[in-house]
């Protein structure tokens, strides 16, 4: 049986959820499980899928980045299927682990994206370091720190946090934050 596995990792991608919704269609999949989560977020229906594959079954993504976040992760989920008899198809890639050079290729592929992705952050790391020694990055203003006034006036006058948190466009445990500061005792 082929079992269909869809990701994205926002509500607001549903285009790229119904694409990998009619590929999976279109290869013949009879169960799909799908999800609009983060990658580092519990996946549920991962999970689900993951649980409901048989021996001689095949999981079949569309991409690698809509199955697994790490090299680790994918070392993982790999483990659990094997242990099962499942076979894992990545259609953009071309990939089969039911066949040996499949297998070889994931583990190449999977290496080659961790790789990419540590690269970027690396970069990212040296610009943020340029731009602080240029002057040119302060990081963001931190917002709840320059209300902490304003946020005691507001607890004095009676207001519970999450009153003062909506009516700052504050989280309620910065509010928290703030007024342990100062000692001062307000209502949840």
């Amino acid at each position: 049986m082929l079992i269909g596995y869809a990701r994205t990792s926002t509500l607001e991608q549903e285009a790229g959820l119904d694409a990998q919704l009619r590929d999976l269609a279109a290869l013949g999949c009879e169960k799909v499980f799908k999800e609009q989560v983060s990658s580092v977020a519990p996946r549920k229906q991962l999970d689900a899928a993951l649980e409901f594959a048989r021996s001689g079954d095949t999981l079949v993504v569309t991409k690698l980045d809509r199955l697994a976040r790490s090299v680790t992760h994918m070392g993982s989920i790999l483990a659990a299927l094997e242990a099962k008899g499942v076979a894992l198809r990545i259609l953009n890639l071309g990939v089969d682990t039911g066949t040996p050079t499949g297998k070889l290729m994931l583990n190449v592929l999977t290496g080659v994206a961790q790789f990419e992705r540590e690269m970027m952050l690396e970069r990212q790391r040296e610009g943020i370091a340029k731009a602080k020694a240029e002057g040119a990055y302060k990081g963001r203003k931190p917002t709840a720190r320059a209300k902490a006034e304003e946020i005691k006036a507001l607890a004095a006058e009676g207001l519970s946090m999450g009153a003062i948190a909506t009516k700052l466009g504050i989280g309620k445990g910065s509010v928290h934050r703030a007024l342990a500061s100062g000692k001062t005792a307000v209502p949840a």
